[in-house]
């Protein structure tokens, strides 16, 4: 009969619990110098070893040949518990048995003496799920229970345990483990199994388990069914979850207000049926990456492998600060809706990322204070590069330095009409949609400039961050390659929200036709 593999190496002595040294150490010292408390509070979230701990502890203080503070798992009491033939140690569901009369029967046992162990052990998991008559119950009798008693709750929420009971018991926080620990687990478990587990598959399932070693080995089992290896991407699409890098284009795609890419995105999510809400909590994760970079480049607060880390710092740098909090305010809010009307995720879904892509869009704080951190940017771009003329009414009206500086700098690139359309094609660059916005506010600098642009294309290539402005006419070619010119037309798209930095590039290109071959160039 096939045994889950989180209950087939669940662990049998304290030294093989993972991540709760500071938990297990204490225990084996107390089981080793025979001074065992009457009750114990173990607290902490699922997965994390709570009710491993406790049957070990109630193997212990009734092993006849104890190691180090560990029970041998050898002699006829250990067997027995591990078996579940030991009368004497009782586990019980409070989720199940949240009533009075339970505890009663519970309460009026514990006076009569171990059948076979040396004590009776009562493991109550998930305590907080009992009703405030049964804690009243117990009180007395976990105060003061007879010599042969122990108790050990488990919980995930203690703060719902009344204080009464809690000062009663030694309490113990079990903390969520941790990804080094969990995936050095799940190699040892697949070395043992035959399981063909690679290292950033076991990164990505114990980032998925969120610290719970059950969770962790369940999911490993579930991958495993597959009869593949075990890689992230294997992970991913088992799990539904998105990849890093796929987190890491959506991050561009709304710094870039690439509208058609988001609705791409969300399409390719339903369409495959995973789940939109997946999804957005992997995405809120991302920005919550995000910010922990932005504010202090703590690699140490993240659950990344380097190459994520590499990812992560690139695309941070997209964002400040307001405009991240206000986008995880939008995530959070979309999260909570999607959870309280599920037939309207995907309408949900495109709505959210549209209001993260311009935040002009809504009128909450936290949009304000992302248009206004926006507008602090575009002031310190627009203030770095040649300084824009006083009088900007008539290009006529430049003073004579300038205009010396600029025939200086009138140059520009010619390349043949057929090496931009096989860009096109080829997705390597993409045109401006909002070219003819840009193009009026140039106007308001220099309507000469303004004629000029009217009959070029402008095309930006996302690798290297430069946007070429093609013409055909080698005049006018020749006027807008000026530093001057470049600068108004750098400020007008910075203007009209297109995605500038530092290290944005204006080229001028100038478009030629391919040169006819004749005949006789053939023939020769």
């Amino acid at each position: 009969m096939h045994q889950a593999l989180y209950r087939k190496y669940r662990p049998i002595k304290f030294d093989d619990v993972s991540g709760q040294e500071h938990i297990t150490s204490i225990l084996k010292h107390e089981a080793l110098n025979n001074s065992v408390s009457h009750a114990y509070l173990f607290a902490g979230s699922r997965g994390t070893g709570k009710t491993t701990c406790a049957k070990i502890l109630a193997k212990v203080v009734n092993c006849l040949n104890p190691e180090n503070g560990n029970p041998c798992n050898e002699c006829a009491n250990c067997k027995a518990i591990d078996s579940g033939n030991a009368t004497d140690v009782i586990e019980m569901d409070a989720a199940t048995n949240t009533g009075v009369d339970y505890i009663r029967d519970l309460r009026d046992n514990v006076m009569y003496t171990p059948a076979m162990l040396k004590k009776r052990v009562y493991i109550i998991d998930e305590a907080h799920m009992l009703s405030d008559s049964a804690f009243n119950a117990l009180l007395k009798t976990i105060e003061e229970p007879p010599e042969h008693v122990l108790y050990i709750f488990a919980t995930t929420e203690p703060h719902k345990i009344p204080a009464t009971i809690i000062s009663r018991c030694q309490r113990f926080e079990f903390r969520r483990i941790s990804m080094a620990e969990l995936s050095k687990r799940l190699m040892f478990i697949a070395n043992s199994e035959g399981i063909a587990l690679e290292s950033d598959g076991a990164a990505l399932i114990s980032k998925s388990a969120q610290g719970g070693m059950r969770d962790a080995i369940s999911l490993m089992e579930l991958c495993a069914g597959s009869h593949k290896p075990i890689n992230a991407e294997l992970v991913n699409e088992i799990l539904g979850t998105s990849s890093y890098d796929k987190m890491c284009d959506v991050a561009r795609y709304i710094a870039n207000k690439d509208y058609a890419k988001l609705f791409e995105t969300v399409n390719d999510i339903v369409v495959s049926s995973k789940d939109v809400l997946v999804f957005f909590s992997d995405l809120t994760s991302f920005y919550r990456d995000m910010m922990i970079q932005k504010s202090c480049s703590g690699a140490k607060y993240l659950d990344l492998i380097p190459q994520e880390y590499k990812l992560l710092e690139d695309v941070t740098s997209l964002f400040d600060m307001g405009t991240l909090l206000y986008h995880s305010r939008l995530l959070d809010d979309a999260y909570i809706s999607m959870m309280r009307n599920p037939t309207n995720k995907r309408l949900c879904a495109e709505i959210t990322l549209m209001k993260m892509c311009d935040s002009k869009l809504s009128t909450s704080n936290d949009a304000l204070l992302a248009r206004i951190s926006a507008l602090e940017d575009k002031l310190r771009l627009m203030s770095k590069g040649v300084t824009v003329s006083q009088d900007t009414a008539s290009s006529q009206d430049h003073n004579s330095e300038t205009e010396k500086s600029d025939k200086k700098s009138n140059t520009f690139t010619e390349i043949q009409e057929d090496s931009v359309n096989e860009s096109v094609e080829n997705d390597k660059i993409r045109k401006l949609e909002n070219w003819s916005d840009i193009i009026a506010k140039v106007g308001e600098y220099d309507q000469a400039v303004e004629s000029f642009l009217k009959n070029c294309e402008c095309y930006f290539i996302p690798k290297e961050q430069k946007y070429n402005i093609v013409t055909s006419n080698k005049l006018m070619a020749t006027m807008l390659s000026s530093e001057r010119n470049k600068k108004y037309i750098l400020d007008s798209m910075i203007c009209c929200d297109v995605e500038i930095d530092s290290l944005s590039q204006i080229n001028i290109i100038l478009k030629t036709a391919k040169e006819a071959v004749s005949d006789l160039d053939e023939f020769i």
